[in-house]
Parts: structure tokens; sequence; C-alpha cells
């Protein structure tokens, strides 16, 4: 099957010489027309996810379907290769369904709209964007259940279907979607915004090919393409080696009392080609944790983390794609299969570019090497009536502590993919029935090193009205790790204090927690691992993190410093930096606080909690 598109201009486009300036000039024309996609989505969505926090994902591609400029990588290819259909000029496709485009989406709070760009009756090239919606129908408020077993509890499945016809709006089907959505107010703003970005772009592609003819606007795609083939494949002969790299890292658990699962990756370069080889994974999870990794995505985080890390001046599009060869068995966390459950994909999803930066920089840690802390995207919902007996629902990302890196300490509190930003609280507040208490950074989470860990966030939520909550994390069992001698960092916990005193520890995971007018929610993220020998920092940083109330005066102690009366104990710090240099031996590449055998029974030895929270493992409190 492939899609079959429609032009009534049958003239083929021909490759053209086209000079530098030209190229530039259309290079930046197509990168702000992918920002014009953001302005125009944010200035016209309505849910929060959206509209505050940037939950979308642009692109523009050319007409084979290979993403010039964007930001997620192209899942065009992936789509056409699944729709047995044909597409022409005014056609306006929707869908949500991974199992029914390749994993061009994850899971199905991700709506994809995809235009076929025409001008004059001819195809010259795609605008694509899908952003998260707040709810999609399903078992639970938000369309994210953690004990889902199947994708047919996680909400309306869109295949893919025309929304515009020629132009032409298919009412009917929009309609039958949104019956099915909680939010069906929302769910047609942002998808109409959604829309009007692929429109926006479509307008500019015309443009320019306007301004300087078909063949000139195709050629250069072509050639921004080529360019990043090129750069990237002298990446790729730098820095991938031909003898194999493997690093494993752990996703804590499932929800449902299994865990933890193994994500193992194994990376080496056959000629100009770099093979990354996913077999040792565990298999799929009985939960929504499982996470359908579409190869091209993949190969897009790649890119995305090398070309940042290089040189971020390299355009970043999918010209280099070739040189990546992708494998991941089938049945397992990565390639999960049908009708498994797919909505709380994003935990494997943040592990995968902590293993993405362990392989890529264990060949040049002082250089290259970034500790652990992306890790997760925590979610918050809160939903229910109030005082007004309106229907509320709010879905939330959270941030955690970014890791040390080669140039310098992590910043705290932070995402570090995508470009997402927090929620005002002021923003919360005003249409949630919601207060924030406390929103800051917690002290010493971040792992101690030369380059210090970012530091984690508590936050604390006073729910206002009675409703249920349901919070997603993980980093609360495995560290995010250390490395060149950094140590990890925090792991995450989540605590809510009742209007009656009484306290509860909750599990990363967990829903359809009731909670009462007055309740406080303690929502504390994880620190990123730090960087290099804690005991080289300069103690008047250290000296400096205490004074911003980023590290406590017990926890410069981990960095060999003594601070007293407010200054570094010169004398002090010496004698203590030696002893703990002398206990130390030693110095590990990737500190993980352990085997995870280990991690797994120092947890249970150090919680309070009267009852295990499953059968595996318990919640740790510290």
């Amino acid at each position: 099957m492939s899609a079959i598109i429609l032009e009534t201009n049958k003239t083929p486009l021909q490759r053209v010489d086209v000079d530098g300036v030209t190229v530039d000039i259309i290079e930046n024309a197509l990168r702000n027309a992918r920002e014009e996609m953001d302005a125009v989505l944010f200035r016209t969505a309505m849910s929060p996810g959206i509209r505050e926090q940037g939950d979308c994902f642009p692109l523009i591609a050319n007409r084979e379907g290979k993403m010039v400029v964007g930001q997620m990588g192209s899942f065009i290819t992936g789509f056409t290769d699944a729709y047995d259909g044909t597409l022409e000029e005014g056609d306006i496709i929707l869908t949500n369904d991974p199992y029914m485009c390749n994993a061009a989406v994850s899971h199905l709070n991700d709506w994809l709209v995809l235009v076929p760009v025409f001008k004059e009756g001819r195809h010259i090239a795609w605008a694509a964007m899908f952003g998260h919606m707040s709810d999609n129908g399903g078992m639970v408020p938000g369309s994210m259940p953690i004990e889902a077993t199947s994708i047919f509890q996680e909400g309306v499945r869109i295949p893919p279907v025309k929304l515009y016809k020629k132009g032409v709006l298919q009412e009917e089907i929009l309609e039958l979607i949104l019956h099915n959505v909680r939010t069906p107010q929302w769910n047609r703003f942002d998808l109409n915004a959604l829309v009007a970005a692929c429109k926006t772009a479509s307008k500019r592609c015309n443009e320019l090919a306007e301004r300087f003819s078909d063949d000139i606007f195709d050629s250069t795609m072509q050639i921004m393409l080529e360019r990043n083939k090129m750069a990237m494949g002298q990446i790729i002969k730098m820095f991938i080696p031909e003898e194999p790299r493997e690093f494993a890292d752990y996703l804590c658990d499932d929800g449902m009392g299994m865990g933890p699962y193994k994500i193992n990756c194994k990376m080496w370069r056959e000629g100009e080609k770099v093979i990354f080889d996913f077999a040792g994974t565990d298999p799929q999870a009985q939960s929504s944790v499982n996470f359908y990794l579409n190869e091209e995505m993949f190969k897009m985080f790649f890119g995305s983390f090398t070309i940042n890390v290089v040189d971020p001046q390299i355009i970043f599009n999918d010209g280099f794609y070739d040189l990546v060869d992708v494998r991941i068995p089938e049945g397992t966390l990565l390639k999960p299969k049908y009708p498994a459950a797919l909505s709380g994909r994003t935990h494997a999803l943040g592990r995968i570019f902590d293993i993405l930066g362990a392989l890529l920089g264990m060949g040049a840690p002082q250089e290259l090497l970034n500790a652990a802390g992306f890790s997760d995207s925590p979610h918050l919902f809160y939903s229910g009536y109030d005082d007004q007996d309106e229907w509320f629902q709010l879905f939330q990302i959270g941030f955690g502590g970014i890791p040390g890196r080669p140039v310098g300490d992590g910043p705290d509190g932070h995402s570090l993919w995508p470009g997402f930003t927090n929620v005002p609280n002021e923003f919360i507040e005003s249409y949630f029935p919601m207060r924030i208490e406390k929103y800051e950074t917690i002290a010493d989470s971040g792992g101690a090193g030369l380059n210090r860990g970012g530091n984690g966030l508590t936050v604390a939520y006073r729910f206002l009205c009675d409703g249920q909550i349901a919070i997603h994390d993980d980093r609360w069992l495995v560290h995010p790790w250390g490395v060149n001698g950094g140590e990890p960092g925090m792991r995450s916990t989540k605590r809510i204090v009742r209007v009656d005193g009484s306290e509860e520890w909750l599990p990363a995971k967990c829903e359809n927690i009731k909670v009462k007018a007055g309740d406080v929610l303690h929502f504390n993220t994880w620190g990123g691992g730090g960087w290099g020998d804690p005991y080289a920092r300069d103690p008047q940083k250290v000296l400096d993190d205490v004074n911003r109330d980023l590290v406590t005066v017990e926890g410069a102690l981990r960095y060999g410093v003594v601070i007293s009366h407010n200054q570094v104990d010169e004398q002090g710090t010496s004698a203590l930096r030696s002893k703990l240099r002398d206990q130390r031996g030693e110095i590990p590449l990737f500190n993980h606080g352990g085997s995870i055998e280990e991690i797994k029974a120092r947890c249970l030895q150090e919680t309070h909690l009267p009852a295990p929270i499953t059968p595996s493992f318990q919640q740790m409190k510290n």
C-alpha cells in the first residue's frame, strides 16, 4: 500500500543549479515558516498543553516526504507507505493511530494533520503538525490510563481520514470524533489551530515557489538535505566507532506491579553507516508504558542530539537518514505487538535520550558525555466538577533537573527536549480550582560533580474542589546516573497531605486518586546526574550554590567543601577532600548508584511505607 498523489500538472520537476545566496534565502524563509507555524498554533489553540507548553511538532517536507525543516523528524513516509488511497489538492489528512501509520505518532493523544502542498496542480511539498490533545476519550480523564492493557481502552482511534476533501470540511467525521472526547471545545480549537498552521506553511511554500520557480524551490530543498547528509556523514565517521558500544538503562515500573524494564542498545559503524540494535530490550509491558518507536523517529532523535552536541549551526533535517540503520525487535517494549496499550510511552521515550547520550559520549567522555537527566516527562492530571458544576480537566507536564555536561552545570527544573515551557502558575490558578503554594527547586537534588546536575522541582498543588488526580512519572527507583566521577541525581517522589492532616506517599504511576478540597499534593521531580569529580569543583562555586539555596551546607560536604559562618573553611575543605579521595577508590565512568538489584534492596530498606506499593518493590521516600 502507498498513497497516490493526483496532480493535474503532469510536467515533471527538474533538478537545476541554485546559487548559494538563493539557497540561503529559501532555507531561512523555510525556517521562518516553521516558526510561523508554531506562532499560529500557540495563538489559536485553546488547551494549556499546546497553547502554554508548546506540546506540538511542526515540519515542512519535500515532495518525497523528507523533512527539510522541523522539530521531530519526518513521519510522512510512514504515513504514505501505510495509506491506501489518493490525495489531491485541498485534501487534509487527520490520524492519531500509531498502528495505522507505522508509528508516525506514538500514542492516541497526538493528533496528526498532514497537508499535501500543491501549486497550480503540482505537488511541491508537505506540511504537517501534530499536537497532544488534553483528552481523547477512553477509560480515564486525559486518556492516558496506566492500567490499560489494550489500545482500545485509550480512546477514539482515528484512522487516516480526509478531514478536508478538496477543501471541504467533512463535518460529520469531525463531529463523530469530537463526540468521543471529554473536552470537545478544546479539541476543536486545537485541531483547527493545527490545520491553520499547516495552511500557513502551505502558503509560504507557494510564495517561495512563485518567487523563485518550482524547480528552484524543489532543488533547494534537495540541496538542504544533501548538506545535512554530508555534515552528518562526517560526524558519524569522526565519532562513531567500528567497535560496538553497548549501554542499558531501566524503566522503573509499569504501574501494575511489574518492573524494572530494561532498554538495551548497541551502536557501531559499518563504513559510512551507523547501526543501532535494541536486541536485549525487555518484552513489551502488560500496561500502557510501551513505546512504539518508529525507526525514522529514532533517526531523528540521533540526528537532533548529535547536531546539538557537535555543531548546532547544522540545519536539522532528514537528509542523513540513509546513513542510519535502526533495528528494534518485535514484541519488545519499543515495538509492541498490536493491540498493546501505548498511552504512557513518555517514560521510555525520555529514557531513550539518556541512552543515546551514553552511547555517543562514552568514546569521548570529557568532551561529549552528558550525565542522565531528561529521563522522563512527568504528568499531572486533575479533573472533576467545580463550584458552578462545570467540568474541569487539567493536563500538565512537569520538569526535572538537566544533567551536568562538559560545558557546565545542568539547568534547574527545565525541560531538555523538546522545547517545552512551563504553564504559568497564574494561568493554572485562573482557569482551574487549584492554588500553587510552592514552586521551587529542591536543594541537593542534582548530582554532585565538577559540573553540578540540575536540581529537580518541588511543586505544592492545593486542590480547591473535590475531584480526582492521576500521576505519571518515573525515575523513582533508578537514579539519573552521574558520569566521570559525578554522583547520581535524586529520585522523584509524590506525597499528598490530606485536609485532615494525614499524609500518603503515592506511587509514581497512579490514577483515580480521590482528592478533597484542601488536600495538598507535593510533586517532586528528579535531579540531573553530576558530571566530573565533585572534589575538583571550585569551593567558591559551592558556596555560591549554598547562597542561592541550590545546595545546603550539609550538601556541600558531598563536594568535600566545609562551609562555616557563610565562608569556605579552606583548611577543613582540604582535609575533607583528601580523606574522601582516599576512600573513593577508582572513579567509574558511570555511577548508577549501584546495580539494579542493590538499588531495589536499598529502596525496600529505606522506605517508611507500611506496605509495598507493588509486589516487587516499594516507592522510595528519599
